[in-house]
């Protein structure tokens, strides 16, 4: 279904394999950007993003971590913080049955981001700092009760410097688990991208407390060389 995503999961590391495309350096593209771009030409997980129709190659992370949990359950609710450019609300979407036309049970979807996000069928998503103090109330008006999961791909800008872009994703994320805590029903999920280096240890306790099931979760489809991983629990108790 090209545009909206098929919300099917399953591996596709290696699909590429036997075609790789070098990039010059050129005047005017810096080594490191062109280290990028052949990353990005020689990932298959873009490639995959862009023949199946996600915003984005993240929407592959999503899927890979619901296969092995299905909390995306038909008829969920599901908050995502962090939305833009919309691969995270894309399989939410179809998982829980948010879409027009989707048949019963049907969820619902709601994400947030300081960047616009372009429209998407089955959800709503609007722009706002999720830091400001009225950011909570804003969801909890959209949502309209309690929800079933709780969403969060935030990141911080980077700044190069290891330890602060760590302290930075794990502020992002202590708020994140503060705002789940408020809205999440018994036995909800949060998932949530951290980046090791230390604290997010103390994360996983502050989240032992209030949900049955705690743990590291790095899907294939991020990055090997990447210090992302995501922090997922499931079985809520307030």
């Amino acid at each position: 279904m090209s545009g909206q995503g098929s919300g099917k999961g399953g591996s596709i590391s290696g699909q590429n394999r036997g075609l790789h495309v070098r990039v010059k350096t050129a005047k005017k593209r810096t080594v490191s950007s062109a280290r990028w771009l052949e990353r990005q030409l020689n990932d298959p997980y873009v490639a995959a993003a862009k023949r199946e129709g996600y915003r984005s190659r993240a929407a592959f992370k999503l899927l890979e971590i619901d296969d092995k949990l299905r909390v995306l359950r038909p008829g969920a609710v599901v908050v995502d913080l962090g939305a833009a450019p919309g691969g995270w609300c894309q399989v939410a979407s179809v998982r829980v049955r948010s879409r027009p036309g989707d048949p019963a049970p049907n969820g619902k979807v709601v994400g947030i981001d300081l960047t616009e996000v372009a429209p998407l069928p089955g959800a709503e998503v609007i722009q706002f700092d999720f830091l400001a103090e009225d950011a909570p109330e804003k969801l909890r008006e959209l949502l309209g009760g309690p929800a079933d999961v709780v969403l969060s791909d935030m990141a911080a800008s980077s700044t190069g410097h290891k330890a602060t872009d760590h302290l930075k994703i794990m502020a992002l994320c202590e708020a994140a688990l503060d705002f789940a805590i408020e809205v999440l029903k018994p036995g909800g999920a949060f998932i949530a991208k951290v980046l090791q280096g230390g604290s997010e240890n103390q994360l996983m306790a502050a989240m032992r407390k209030h949900f049955a099931m705690v743990k590291h979760m790095k899907p294939p489809a991020s990055r090997s060389d990447s210090s992302e991983m995501y922090v997922v629990a499931t079985g809520f108790r307030s």
